[in-house]
Parts: structure tokens; C-alpha cells; sequence
């Protein structure tokens, strides 16, 4: 029973009615998995109702990168239901880097453009399970293990990704010494501007002249 309560824990709760609209004023809700609960008599279309997907994210960055996240905090009718969505948009050679989400598994179509995914499993094998999309392609991430996408095409890409929490959490991983990483590190650095490289010095510094 204890284990049984342990591994339950570990993923959002199963909501007990109906909705649990999530809003910021306490007064006559109820406070449930770190949100307030509006009044279920009160729910209406638009906590369940978000307008903007079809927007480009602005990838002017150095990463070449943009993140649309749509959680709770957009749709306040996730809260309990346990889902949440992100667009992420990048620039020709723009890359997510290897982050990981501690709460959920997330499911990643491509909407638009060439990725170079991946992830790596965990201790000891660090074995890294890459694969390139094409359009309408889709890849999964596991809960909790590090992944990344890297847009090898010589236009813009667009994925559209599914995560198994409506609070997933991210950890982006700020230096990655892990020989199975030395591929992707590789494809990093080929067909990078030079600005970009700049900010792969973090990496190679890792290596001790391998790369």
C-alpha cells in the first residue's frame, strides 16, 4: 500500500469533479493540487480557451529558439486535468537544448521543418536514442530523461508537443560532459554562425580538445 501511495504520487491527481478552474482570488474556492478551484457552478468557455497558436515565436536569440508554452497559468481549466501543450518555433540551425521535465512525458509532432531529436537514458547506460523528423512526424521523451531537438534544415521549424502534466517543469541542462552527447555536440557546431559558437565554448570546454 505504501509503495502503491508512492508511485502515485509521482503524477498529477486524478481530479475528483468535474472542473477546477484555477484562479488567483481564494475567497468561496477551494484549494486543491496548488491552485484555487473556482466554483464549478461558475465555469464558463473561456477557462478552457486559448487564442494565438497559429503566432511565430520570436527566435531571435541566441539559441535560435522560441517556446509558446500553454499550462495552467494560460488555461486555467487544466488545473487537475493532468495535460499542457507548448509550440515551439525555430530558426534555420535553432536548437532546444538538452532540458529534461521533471513531472511529464511529452509527446512532440512536427508541424513544419527537418529535427534532429533526441534523448538519453538514464545511469549507467547514458545511451543516446536520436532520430530525424520530417513533417507530420512524431517522437516521444520519457518522463524525466534528458532530450533535446536541433533544426538541420535550411528553413524555419515548427513542432507542436503534448506533456502529461499541466505544470511539467523544465531543467535545462547548462553543460553536458557526457561522452554519448559528443554526436550531438558535433552536429552542434557544424553549420553554426560563429556567433553561435561562441556560446558553444561551454561544451568544448568539457572535452579537453576530443571535439
Amino acid at each position: 500500500m505504501a509503495l502503491a501511495s508512492s508511485l502515485a504520487s509521482a503524477y498529477d491527481p486524478s481530479p475528483l469533479q468535474d472542473t477546477c478552474v484555477a484562479i488567483d482570488e481564494p475567497k468561496h474556492a477551494v484549494f486543491v493540487n496548488g491552485r484555487f478551484c473556482k466554483n464549478p457552478n461558475q465555469t464558463e468557455a473561456e477557462d478552457f480557451f486559448f487564442q494565438g497558436l497559429n503566432i511565430p515565436g520570436n527566435t531571435s536569440n541566441l539559441l535560435g529558439f522560441n517556446v509558446t508554452t500553454i499550462n495552467v497559468d494560460q488555461i486555467p481549466g487544466l488545473n487537475t486535468v493532468g495535460i499542457s501543450l507548448v509550440r515551439i518555433d525555430y530558426a534555420p540551425h535553432g536548437q532546444n537544448p538538452p532540458h529534461t521535465h521533471p513531472r511529464a512525458t511529452e509527446i512532440l509532432t512536427v508541424v513544419e521543418g527537418t529535427l534532429y531529436v533526441g534523448f538519453v537514458t538514464s545511469n549507467p547506460e547514458n545511451r543516446l536514442i536520436s532520430k530525424t523528423l520530417h513533417k507530420s512526424d512524431v517522437y516521444v521523451f520519457p518522463i524525466g530523461l534528458i532530450h533535446f531537438q536541433f533544426n538541420v534544415g535550411k528553413t524555419d521549424a515548427v513542432a507542436i508537443a503534448a506533456l502529461s502534466s499541466q505544470n511539467p517543469g523544465v531543467i535545462t541542462i547548462a553543460k553536458l560532459c557526457l561522452d554519448p552527447i559528443r554526436p550531438l555536440i558535433l552536429i552542434f557546431l557544424r553549420g553554426l554562425s560563429s556567433w553561435r559558437r561562441r556560446w558553444l565554448n561551454t561544451f568544448k570546454s568539457c572535452y579537453s580538445g576530443k571535439i
